[in-house]
């Protein structure tokens, strides 16, 4: 009972700090504001104006959707507390408790959701994501590695409930894979997948070493934003080389008989993109096209961001090419963040697509707030100084 009480207290500050965030009042005269700007007879004369105000009162709708759903989960929590203090049933009392215990902890998830939300504002965060998985040196063993890591994004976006495809895949010799890119459709899939973007490192008993070694491995993860029809990247004709050849991969009438897959290159700045997905070739034009201009306005953004990029980089102590994130699986068990300190044991869990617990971490020291390194799934702190 007293744990119970306990926990409720916690969460119930992290409620309060939510509405605080949201601005209740504030938002609720906003609605009324963009309400009346939707109900006018010209509002459509301007479509991307227009357009705005429909997401801006999308987005006010989620927020007091949200404070009326902490609301109705602190009464339920509450009603829960009180039928545990009038039980005089012992039996009866702990089912309750345990019934109590199982509400925070959904209330303490949905709170981490919210609070994560609040902390993707940047202009790309409400995008869809484009994420490319690269092996570093090792042949099979960072080839497999590489592979691993694409399930776990695959796994996150299913869990996340975001559609992911894969657009580009090149098998590697004998496992794994050469590279991948990925497709993640979905609300915030860039703001959240940002944070994924650096080098990570795999350290276990080689599957492929007769000798049982243990090996260390390294794959790059690069994530872009999927950039949506109101944002305009002109690409010229003139400024672009086109080829198709045939699809390699599994199964299909198609693979290996009819030129589908296309390769854009843009020739003023070097990029090249190449999707082989679809069995359609204007199928596989549309997305590599999407890629294309995609990677053509983080190209701008960056430009115009290098001063801001460098100031939080170093604000968080990382530097370029160093690996972020350790999986460790011999000679103990645990993953680590190397930006945050952040940990977990169930090394199995996290590779299963479980990786919100460091996107969070890693998004609360971005936005300045105090982060405390926590060891979570079992795990203990000893040297473990990587």
């Amino acid at each position: 009972m007293k744990t119970s009480n306990t926990v409720l207290n916690s969460s119930a500050s992290g409620w309060t700090s939510c509405g605080a965030i949201f601005d209740v009042p504030r938002q609720r005269q906003l609605l009324k504001e963009l309400e009346a700007q939707a109900s006018r007879p010209d509002f459509w004369n301007d479509q991307e104006r227009a357009q705005q105000t429909l997401q801006q009162r999308k987005a006010v709708d989620e927020r007091l959707g949200a404070d009326e759903k902490l609301t109705r989960i602190s009464s339920d929590i509450e009603t829960y507390l009180h039928l545990a203090r009038e039980e005089s049933n012992a039996a009866q009392r702990e089912a309750v408790l345990a019934d109590t215990d199982r509400e925070l902890k959904s209330a303490d998830e949905y709170v981490g959701q919210l609070e994560t939300a609040t902390m993707l504002s940047g202009e790309s965060d409400r995008l869809s994501a484009i994420l490319t998985i690269k092996p570093g040196a090792g042949g099979t063993e960072s080839q497999d590695w590489a592979e691993m890591l694409l399930r776990m994004y695959l796994r996150w976006a299913e869990r996340k409930g975001y559609r992911a495809s894969v657009i580009d895949v090149a098998p590697g010799e004998g496992a794994g894979i050469k590279n991948a890119t990925v497709r993640v459709e979905g609300e915030n899939a860039y703001g959240l997948l940002s944070t994924e973007t650096g080098v990570h490192r795999l350290i276990r008993i080689s599957p492929f070493d007769s000798a049982a070694r243990r090996h260390t491995s390294f794959a790059s993860v690069f994530v872009i934003p999927e950039i949506d029809d109101r944002i305009e990247v002109v690409v010229k004709p003139e400024e672009l080389r086109i080829d198709t050849f045939r699809a390699g991969g599994h199964g299909g009438q198609n693979v290996n008989k009819v030129e589908t897959a296309v390769r854009f290159t843009h020739l003023p700045s070097g990029i090249v993109v190449q999707c082989q997905a679809e069995r359609s070739q204007h199928k596989n034009r549309e997305i590599a096209m999407k890629l294309l201009r995609s990677r053509l306005y983080e190209l701008e953004i960056e430009k115009r961001q290098a001063h801001t990029r460098k100031l939080d980089e170093s604000k968080l102590d990382i530097s370029f090419g160093s690996q972020i994130r350790t999986y460790t699986l011999q000679p103990y068990r645990l993953v680590k963040d190397h930006r945050t300190k952040f940990e977990m044991g169930d090394v199995d869990r996290v590779l299963d697509g479980d990786i919100d617990p460091f996107i969070r971490t890693f998004l609360l020291a971005r936005a300045g707030r105090a982060v405390v390194p926590a060891a979570a799934g079992g795990s203990t702190k000893d040297e473990r100084d990587e």
